[in-house]
């Protein structure tokens, strides 16, 4: 696309206000780019107003495959809307992109605007990094193909597919890697982060099982990356978040799996919770890597409070059955739900709990030892209310065998992941459930060291979390984005 000059107004918010909503298009006609007769307000990287030219925006459009949608168009509110319903944001554009070229198009239009961008991938941020206001949304809602190579044991998949459409389409060929815990996250976003999941003791993360990428960066070049070809930028996507620019295809490795496995739920009432957290870290330690496992405190909505612990184990059942067996005999179980099933039950079951448009919050940590003082802690902190839950996610295994630098992601020597989070729906509890969440995350913190940003987005510290690796992913960032359009993410600031 050529390059166009942009105008950066002076004037003040008020005048700015004063140019027609973005719905100022031909008469009748849906609210694209391409029948723009107006110029539109909009927000730079560092926060001052923009105009954008109807000219420019016209030529974006008729660049594009995908439409570029307006205010008014009525897919944009679809477009804009994201997992997290405490994130209502109205971008100036949203460009949907059907290929490599419409995220060129869109990547350099932005960059020779200085105009602010968010990704959308799955639209599963929990920050809500994946839409923006007064910006442009990279819609890539649209590339959700996935394709099985059974020959190599691969699986190539769009940049806005999500987790359920990849193992919908490899199980049926007795294949898997590793997926999160929620089926309708995105694979985009979930893997640049790390991609813990409930096979990822016995797999490791989905960074450690992802082989290429085609990515887009800042300059617009479209670039296939993997350990033979732009290894440092291969390495900085693995672990480094969006940082780096706009992911539109993903290579994984894949791995024999029989998909009737042995899962479920273990409960106990919440008056057992001591008994069971000091059972766990005893015992986690010596777990296989086909164990996945981790206990978690709730709240049913009639207030009962009661311990939870998912299991799946991704070997031989007979083995996992008596792996598990210590497990089930402590104490009086409210429940005993584990039983041969197929995998799918256990990736779609907390489906609905975040189903989309839930509002919610989260904070977490990631935990180098299970100590008896963080199982006090933990029962301190714990108050029954159902809109919060305290969850643990058992680390270790095949994760921890990889090298701290081997990739991007900082975590290999964590034990557990920490988390508190919850969801509710009436916007007037928002402050209250997000200070409790506060409150119990405070008690816990000084036993964690760094988090996942996959969950949560500290600015001030991000170099603290990335720990040996920042280094390396500042100079990588200042390589290929030095003018850091790609900043709504858990932003690494090029040097």
């Amino acid at each position: 696309m050529r390059r166009r000059e942009f105008c950066r107004t002076a004037v003040a918010a008020g005048v700015m206000g004063s140019f027609p909503a973005l719905s100022g298009c031909g008469r009748g006609e849906p609210p694209v780019a391409t029948s723009a007769n107006t110029s539109i307000r909009a927000i730079s990287l560092d926060g001052a107003e923009l105009e954008l030219e109807k000219a420019a925006i016209r030529e974006l459009g008729d660049a594009m495959t995908g439409p570029v949608m307006l205010s008014g168009h009525p897919d944009y509110d679809s477009a804009r809307t994201i997992w997290n319903g405490m994130h209502d944001k109205r971008p100036a554009l949203i460009a949907r992109c059907m290929n490599n070229e419409d995220v060129a198009n869109a990547v350099t239009f932005a960059r020779e605007r200085d105009l602010l961008v968010a990704v959308r991938g799955g639209g599963h941020s929990w920050p809500g990094k994946s839409v923006c206001d007064d910006g442009l949304m990279i819609d890539l809602s649209q590339l959700t193909n996935v394709t099985i190579d059974t020959d190599k044991n691969r699986a190539h998949v769009g940049g806005g597919a999500l987790l359920g459409h990849l193992d919908q389409a490899s199980l049926p060929h007795g294949l898997v890697t590793t997926g999160g815990v929620v089926s309708h996250t995105g694979v985009g976003g979930f893997t640049l982060g790390g991609g813990y999941g409930r096979l990822n003791r016995k797999y490791g993360l989905a960074v450690d099982n992802l082989c290429s990428a085609t990515i887009t960066t800042a300059d617009g070049q479209t670039r296939n990356v993997s350990a033979d070809e732009s290894p440092d930028l291969f390495w900085a996507i693995r672990g480094g978040g969006g940082n780096f620019g706009v992911v539109t295809e993903f290579e994984f490795q894949l791995y024999p799996f029989d998909r009737a496995v042995l899962s479920g739920n273990l409960v106990w009432p919440i008056a057992q919770a001591r008994d069971v957290l000091e059972f766990y870290a005893e015992w986690s330690p010596g777990l296989s890597d086909d164990l996945y496992t981790g206990p978690m405190l709730a709240t049913t909505p009639d207030g009962t409070g009661m311990v939870i612990v998912e299991v799946v184990y991704a070997g031989d059942p007979a083995a996992g059955e008596k792996e598990i067996a210590p497990l089930r005999a402590l104490g009086s179980p409210m429940d005993d739900g584990i039983r041969m099933q197929d995998y799918t039950v256990m990736q779609t079951q907390e489906d609905a709990a975040f189903a989309h448009g839930v509002r919610s919050y989260a904070k977490n940590g990631m935990v180098r030892e299970y100590t008896q003082e963080l199982v006090n802690t933990m029962l301190e902190a714990y108050v029954p209310d159902p809109r919060m839950a305290m969850f643990t996610h058992t680390a270790g295994g095949a994760m921890n065998r990889v090298g701290d630098v081997d990739t991007a992601f900082p975590h290999r020597n964590a034990q557990t992941m920490l988390s508190v989070g919850g969801g509710w729906t009436d916007p007037a509890m928002d402050v209250e459930a997000m200070a409790l969440g506060r409150e119990w995350f405070s008690k816990l913190a000084p036993f964690t060291g760094g988090y996942y940003d996959n969950i949560q987005s500290n600015p001030e510290s991000v170099a603290s979390n990335y720990g040996p690796a920042h280094e390396r992913l500042v100079k990588i960032k200042s390589q290929h984005d030095a003018g850091n359009l790609f900043r709504l993410n858990s932003n690494i600031r090029p040097a």
